[in-house]
């Protein structure tokens, strides 16, 4: 029998009135769906978009076997913390536990078992030690992100590509108003994943004596909402701090204005439209 407390990492979803069969509870089959909505955030909060993940380790998982055991009914409205947790990890073969609660309640328990293999010809390799020492890692409760800071001429070009992906690519920020001479005096911050792949970036700069502007804030898509840019922001407050800053500043999309409320800043004065998009600025005292 499963309890929260085996489990670091959940997804909390609500169920919707399409879920809900003529019973007015939870379709059996859509567990499986609430298992993979679950642990494709679980690959988020190990800090591994998946995609390039697999494509880096020359690999991916396939399901094997999928087996649920039903206790009780979720039922329409309710809201249910999906559970995922590795069980084993045996040469080729990866088990995940999967658990549905409401509240403290157990309502289905599930396990998965994946296999790793060549994408082209779906016959199994061995897991790489890297994934396997990942999957340690987050369930002993370590550290997913490793966030470096420094000058442009060490980090520009994994942070560069962040930002073009993000602002240029998927904004349709123009170029030219992407860079400035200021990243040659900026400090940068890029949060790099277990494997070595930059998922985040920002800046800092000083705006005025005492006073620091963070800017250029950008999380791959596949890494929003996994702490990973909240990662990089702490550790661009902490960098401001130590060199004797009273204030920090930014200028938040509007869209991302929650995210740094989050943080402890505060909106300050009417919004604005900066390269086509709604603004808010924010100030937080250090």
């Amino acid at each position: 029998m499963s309890t929260r407390s085996e489990f670091r990492f959940f997804e909390r979803l609500r169920v919707r009135w399409a879920e809900v069969d003529l019973q007015k509870i939870v379709f059996n089959g859509h567990y499986l769906m609430y298992f993979d909505t679950a642990v494709a955030g679980w690959w988020r909060a190990l800090a591994l978009p998946y995609h390039p993940t697999m494509a880096a380790l020359d690999g991916d998982f396939f399901v094997r076997k999928a087996s649920l055991e039903y206790n009780a009914s979720a039922r329409y409205d309710d809201l249910i913390d999906v559970g995922v947790r590795t069980a084993r990890i045996g040469n080729s073969s990866k088990v995940l536990d999967c658990a549905v609660f409401r509240g403290d309640e157990l309502l289905v328990r599930g396990e998965l078992v994946y296999v790793f293999a060549n994408p082209a010809t779906q016959t199994s390799q061995p897991i790489p030690q890297e994934l396997r020492d990942v999957l340690h890692a987050f369930e002993t409760g370590q550290p997913m992100v490793d966030v470096r800071l420094g000058a442009w001429d060490v980090l520009g070009r994994e942070a560069g590509a962040i930002r073009k992906q993000v602002f240029v690519d998927e904004q349709k920020i123009p170029a030219e108003l992407e860079w400035d001479a200021a990243d040659a005096v900026c400090l940068h911050a890029v949060a790099y994943n277990r494997l070595g792949l930059p998922l985040a970036t920002g800046r800092l700069l000083e705006h005025e004596p005492g006073v620091s502007k963070i800017g250029r804030m950008a999380v791959l898509a596949a890494m929003r909402g996994s702490r990973v840019g909240r990662a990089v922001l702490d550790a661009l407050m902490q960098a401001a701090r130590e060199r004797g800053d009273r204030q920090v500043l930014l200028h938040a999309q509007s869209s991302a204005a929650a995210f740094y409320r989050r943080a402890g800043f505060e909106m300050q004065g009417p919004a604005f439209e900066e390269a086509g998009i709604p603004h808010q600025a924010m100030v937080k005292a250090l």
